[in-house]
C-alpha cells in the first residue's frame, strides 16, 4: 500500500493564505492471486495468460510521486544493502551492538576484537571478544605416528552453557572458531580426542550446531580424519550420534571410537601434549574411586 501527501491551505483572518499539514491520502492495492495451478483466476489460468488486442495503456496518465511524495515501508528488522544491482541483507549486529566500524587494529568501534577468516572459500568474521572465555574447547595435542599427523583435543566441558545470555551468538562465533582452528591446525592426517567427561546436560552442543560443523568442514579435512576417540561417553553423546546417522557418511561414522578411561585413551595416542581438563581428570578419579568402593 503506497501513500502519498498533498498539501492543504486555510485562508488566514487577514486574507493571506497558510500552509498547514499535509493531508495524506491512501492508495489501496487490489486483490491478486498468486496461486499457480491452472484453476481460474491464477498466474497460470488461461484467462491470466491471454493479452486482450485492444489492450492500450496511456503512461501520461498514470499518477507517479514527484520528489515532494514520501514512501513508508515497514519493514521486519533486517535492512538491506545492495550490490551490483541485488539486495543484501545486512549481518546481524552483536548482542548489545549498535552498528560499528572497524579500526586498524582489528577492534570494533566499541572496543570488540575482529578475526576474519576464510571457510569454504568464503569470509567470515568472528567476534573473538564474546568466545574469550571459550577458546580452551579446542587445543593441539601434539603429533602420533610418523609425519605430522595431529592430535586435536575438543573439550566439551569448555562450551557454554544453554541457559546463558546470547547463548546462539556466542555458540555461531564459536562454531566459526573451531571450523576455521581446525583448517590452522592440521597439516596431513590427523585425529579428534572429544572429551565428553565431566560436561553437564546445558552444555552439550546441539544436534543442529553439529551438523553444521560437519557440513561446513573442508573435504580434505573430512578424508585426512583417521578418528574420532570419544572419551568417557555417556548415552546421551550415544543418542546424539546415533539421530545424526542422517546427515553423516558412514565412512566418518566408522571412524568413531569410544574410550571409557584415560588410560585406554593412552594406547592410543601418545598423552605427553593432551591437555586434560581439570574437571575430567577429577571425573575420571571418581570413577575409579567408586569403583574400588563396589
Amino acid at each position: 500500500m503506497l501513500e502519498k501527501w498533498h498539501p492543504m491551505t486555510v485562508p488566514r483572518g487577514g486574507g493571506g493564505v497558510v500552509s498547514t499539514h499535509r493531508k495524506r491520502r491512501t492508495l489501496v492495492a487490489p486483490d491478486i492471486n498468486l496461486s499457480l495451478d491452472h484453476s481460474e483466476g491464477s498466474m497460470l489460468s488461461d484467462d491470466f495468460l491471454d493479452t486482450p488486442d485492444d489492450l492500450d495503456i496511456n503512461v501520461d496518465d498514470i499518477d507517479t510521486p514527484d520528489d515532494n511524495d514520501s514512501l513508508e515501508f515497514i519493514t521486519n528488522g533486517n535492512e538491506l544493502e545492495w550490490e551490483d544491482d541485488t539486495p543484501v541483507a545486512i549481518a546481524k549486529a552483536g548482542p548489545a551492538d549498535g552498528v560499528e566500524e572497524d579500526c586498524a587494529d582489528g577492534t570494533g568501534g566499541n572496543g570488540r576484537l575482529w578475526r576474519t577468516v576464510i571457510i569454504g572459500e568464503q569470509e567470515h568474521r568472528i567476534d573473538m571478544q564474546v568466545i574469550r572465555p571459550y577458546l580452551r574447547v579446542i587445543t593441539h595435542g601434539g603429533y602420533y605416528g610418523e609425519g605430522l599427523n595431529a592430535i586435536i583435543v575438543f573439550s566439551a566441558c569448555y562450551l557454554p552453557d544453554s541457559s546463558c545470555a546470547d547463548y546462539h551468538y556466542i555458540m555461531e562465533n564459536l562454531f566459526l572458531y573451531v571450523v576455521s582452528s581446525l583448517e590452522m591446525l592440521v597439516a596431513e592426517d590427523y585425529l579428534i580426542i572429544y572429551m565428553n567427561g565431566a560436561t553437564p546436560r546445558g552444555k552439550m552442543p546441539g544436534i543442529g550446531w553439529l551438523k553444521k560443523c560437519y557440513q561446513m568442514i573442508d573435504r580434505r579435512l573430512r578424508k585426512n580424519l583417521k578418528s574420532l576417540v570419544i572419551a568417557h561417553p555417556t548415552w546421551f553423546i550415544r543418542t546424539v550420534l546415533a539421530i545424526s546417522r542422517p546427515f553423516i557418511s558412514v565412512k566418518f561414522m566408522n571412524k568413531i571410537q569410544y574410550v571409557h578411561s584415560l588410560d585406554e585413551l593412552a594406547e592410543i595416542v601418545p598423552m605427553e601434549h593432551v591437555q586434560v581438563p581439570e574437571c575430567v581428570m577429577q571425573f575420571e578419579e571418581e570413577r575409579i574411586k567408586a569403583r574400588r568402593e563396589r
